[in-house]
């Protein structure tokens, strides 16, 4: 059993059976901010295990959901009644996405964004062991909250950790509060995101206390993986309806001795450098 170190966290199996055997069934793992972000980020490793028998997907949301911004029906909530809305949401879009487990650590945000926040580390290297999922899914290092910015640097603190024979073959960083359209089009990885469509919108859906409060994700995140497959390509018609952009984490685990700021400044640079070949190349003399 995973030894949590928040009061409040908590690990719900959808369907059911033993702890061990739904952690066993893990190929597909998303490590997510807030509740609601993994249905954003990872709708990708969803929908590949959706219904399948030998794949099964894992939901691991490190903090408590406290400081969500609210209106309507959700307006005179305080922070604890929202973290009991927010934690039941996750729980009822791991059921209709058929997840084989929803971890839910319960880290209030602010321990989230402490640099010294080791029981974190330790939590998700546990469940990382635990489940060994083939393909993991993160935030990415330029996301504009600084609280996935975060919980990516927890995260690869945990994988960094683990043995090379027990590593994810491939780990995504995606978009959420910043888009990856401007990264090099050689770099950026476009996750197909469009089917079951049904699914896709049934699961943002979910979370009432964002879409009704004052947040229309539903339409915002299907909207825009749509212009994504719509502005992938300009002389193509569109073979898919919904794509996530993400870019690939294994250089940070295959070489220990590079930073995140020098990952994060290669992608800016050669976006930059990008730009001006092409002003230089159309300009004239």
């Amino acid at each position: 059993m995973i030894k949590f170190s928040e009061p409040g966290a908590d690990l719900f199996i959808p369907g059911g059976g033993s702890i061990a055997n739904a952690l066993s069934r893990t190929s597909h793992l998303a490590i997510a901010a807030h509740q609601d972000d993994i249905e954003i980020l990872a709708f990708h490793g969803i929908a590949e295990c959706y219904q399948q028998a030998e794949r099964g997907f894992c939901g691991v949301v490190v903090t408590d959901g406290a400081g969500s911004p609210r209106a309507g029906d959700y307006a005179e909530y305080t922070d604890k009644k929202m973290q009991e809305v927010r934690a039941e949401e996750q729980r009822a879009a791991a059921k209709l996405g058929e997840y084989s487990a929803q971890f839910q650590l319960a880290y209030p945000s602010h321990q989230v964004k402490n640099t010294s926040a080791l029981p974190l580390v330790d939590e998700l290297e546990e469940i990382l062991i635990k489940t060994q999922p083939e393909v993991v899914y993160l935030h990415n290092p330029m996301d504009k909250h600084d609280t996935h910015v975060a919980v990516f640097l927890k995260s690869l603190a945990a994988l960094r950790r683990l043995p090379e024979k027990i590593r994810p073959k491939v780990v995504y960083a995606c978009e959420v509060w910043r888009d990856l359209d401007w990264v090099c089009d050689k770099e950026k990885i476009a996750l197909k995101s469009d089917e079951p469509r049904e699914l896709a919108l049934a699961l943002l859906q979910v979370f009432d206390s964002q879409v009704s409060g004052g947040k229309r994700y539903d339409q915002a995140v299907l909207g825009r993986r749509l212009a994504h497959a719509t502005f992938s390509h300009s002389h193509a018609v569109d073979d898919v309806k919904g794509v996530t952009y993400a870019i690939d984490v294994m250089p940070l685990l295959e070489n220990p001795m590079l930073t995140v700021e020098d990952y994060v400044r290669g992608f800016v640079e050669r976006f930059a450098h990008s730009l001006t070949t092409t002003l230089t190349a159309l300009s004239q003399d």
